[in-house]
């Protein structure tokens, strides 16, 4: 029996349909990455430059891609095993858990699709996965 999963991703959730034979499984995964920030002001008290703002902001970046990279690998973690998978978003996060995913050797052809879409109610998305697959066993998806 074939397991697919449809995997509804942004930088703050990723929501996680498992669908084997009959049964469908919802899963919601938290990131806890800091939000972006942007730091106010440009010039200190004593007029000194924006130097140390920046350093900063990049400090928080890198803390942050390292933050998504952890929650990328929860949530690949969390899709184990799928034969198929298919992931939405409506934003960057679903192409870069694309990459993680394809960086695991042997991992890159269980990708069935990368869309682009927008925020669902769970509802909606548990039912674009199941039409997904749905469609996909019509198309004979491997």
């Amino acid at each position: 029996m074939k397991k697919n999963i449809g995997i509804w991703i942004d930088h703050k959730e990723a929501i996680l349909v498992l669908i084997e034979g009959d049964q469908t499984k919802v899963e919601r995964i938290e990131s806890d990455a800091e939000s972006h920030f942007r730091p106010s002001g440009g010039r200190k008290a004593g007029g000194t430059c924006v130097a140390q703002s920046v350093s900063k902001e990049q400090k928080a970046d890198e803390r942050r891609k390292h933050q998504f990279h952890n929650f990328y690998q929860m949530v690949i973690k969390k899709a184990g095993k799928a034969d198929n998978i298919f992931i939405f978003g409506p934003g960057e996060a679903k192409l870069e858990l694309a990459k993680e995913i394809e960086k695991i050797k042997g991992q890159h052809d269980r990708i069935a699709a990368v869309e682009t879409s927008d925020r669902l109610t769970e509802n909606q998305i548990v039912a674009k996965v199941k039409s997904f697959f749905l469609a996909s066993e019509n198309r004979h998806l491997p």
